[in-house]
């Protein structure tokens, strides 16, 4: 097909199939190749063919094929799509594409690209279709059909007054009800200002998600500090950032650097290690805490080894006690069950839930130092031994107050609760275990040594 330049015959094969078909069919071969094959289509079954293609091919065909035709597959394909992957092309490419755009694609363009890259502005399209004040059911039903290019979802149209602003909301549903009465206003039945859920440009993407996830829609509607309404994040946008923010959360709880739009398996290994070593050097340097709050204590733990044996159970049960706290709060704060106005509802509950946990691990710290220490050569007292349980009871209450307060510090500061991660809070109750540990070896148990 390809060698006989036969263009009918690559016209018939990019419209008989399905054009994700097409794309898996095309994926095998080179950029060029595909290119050829494409530009028998036309240009709206040649950018629907494109969008299924991988973002790293779709880069391959733009970077090396002809400008001026790439600028027509651009300007073809939704907006939010081809931002992000001119995101991903060189810049040099982007430069030369962009001034063969229309004027208006290219504003589009670059307005959608000067958003910060967790910004509601950045996950907006711009093609969502626009009614006007004063319209009845008629001229909706018109100006519809005159918009399908803008289709990126119909189910909501979006009323605009004449400076932009958005107005209101009226369902197709309840459009097509009124398809008989042609001169019935459409104010009559949409939803007016006062009732419209919107998101602003320079929101960070999870207020779009949550309130998707709060009222179930199918869109929600972005506008700027005025009223005026630039696009909308439908809810597949929303379900693609919300695995983004999961992956990123993910991330960020095992103290790894989020790896952004790259995969774990094409990500740089130098990268990778990049993104994994800054933390683990900053928990390393973090751990200098605990070494010298031992070498702090070397008095104690020479002249009483046994209490040695016990420190990395003590340590471990606060830092897995407080990973708990933390996972739960960062996880209700991500699902809006909490807010910062519940801090002292959550810090009441989790002094309760210190106490409850405590008590029942400093039991099994002490049945474990009974059996270790209690009998045999070299035992220990049963009165000496009760520092252990005392340690474990002490350790776990202040580890989980902890780790379930820090999440909401972090929240407060403007920063993202995730950071607060596991190794994190491992980390601080290791320095904070060995501290309470010793500290209470020193004067329960110290004076009473010879």
């Amino acid at each position: 097909m390809i060698a006989s330049n036969d263009a009918e015959e690559m016209r018939v094969f990019c419209s008989a199939l399905h054009p994700a078909s097409t794309a898996e069919f095309l994926s095998s071969l080179e950029a060029g190749e595909i290119w050829t094959i494409l530009l028998a289509a036309d240009a709206t079954l040649r950018a629907e063919i494109f969008s299924y293609f991988d973002e790293d091919l779709q880069v391959q065909i733009i970077e090396s094929c002809p400008r001026e035709e790439i600028a027509k597959l651009i300007e073809e394909m939704p907006s939010d799509d081809r931002v992000d992957v001119l995101d991903e092309v060189e810049q040099d490419a982007v430069d030369e594409i962009l001034p063969l755009l229309s004027t208006e694609e290219r504003e589009d363009v670059e307005l959608l690209r000067s958003y910060e890259d967790d910004a509601c502005g950045a996950e907006m399209s711009s093609d969502f279709i626009r009614l006007h004040e004063g319209m009845t059911v008629g001229q909706a039903i018109a100006e519809i059909g005159s918009q399908t290019h803008l289709m990126e979802t119909v189910y909501y149209l979006y009323v605009l007054d004449d400076a932009e602003r958005l107005v209101g909301i009226v369902s197709a549903k309840d459009l097509l009800r009124r398809i008989n009465r042609q001169d019935e206003p459409i104010e009559g039945f949409m939803k007016s200002k006062g009732t419209l859920v919107t998101v602003d440009a320079n929101d960070r993407r999870e207020e779009a998600i949550r309130l998707v996830e709060k009222y179930d829609f199918v869109a929600i509607p972005v506008v700027d500090c005025d009223g005026k309404m630039l696009g909308v994040i439908t809810h597949d946008d929303v379900l693609d950032a919300a695995v983004e923010e999961l992956v990123e959360n993910a991330h960020m709880s095992a103290a790894v650097d989020p790896l952004g739009d790259e995969t774990y398996l094409d990500a740089n290994l130098w990268t990778l290690a990049r993104k994994r070593f800054m933390w683990l050097a900053i928990l390393l340097f973090g751990a200098i805490t605990t070494a010298i709050i031992l070498k702090f204590f070397n008095n104690v733990t020479e002249r009483i080894v046994w209490l040695v044996a016990f420190l990395p159970m003590v340590v471990s049960s606060g830092g897995n006690c407080g990973g708990q706290a933390a996972t739960l709060v960062v996880t209700a704060l991500a699902t809006d069950e909490i807010s910062l106005d519940d801090w002292k509802r959550i810090a009441k509950r989790e002094t309760a839930m210190g106490a409850i946990l405590g008590a029942l691990m400093a039991v099994c710290g002490y049945v474990n130092a009974i059996l270790i220490y209690a009998f045999g050569e070299g035992s220990v007292g049963f009165d000496d031994l009760l520092i252990v349980p005392l340690a474990v009871f002490c350790v776990v209450f202040i580890s989980n107050l902890v780790g379930a307060l820090l999440p909401l510090l972090f929240k407060k500061m403007r920063l993202d609760p995730a950071l607060m991660s596991n190794p994190f809070v491992a980390g601080l109750s290791d320095a904070l275990g060995t501290f309470v540990y010793l500290w209470l070896a020193l004067i329960l148990i110290m004076p009473f040594v010879a």
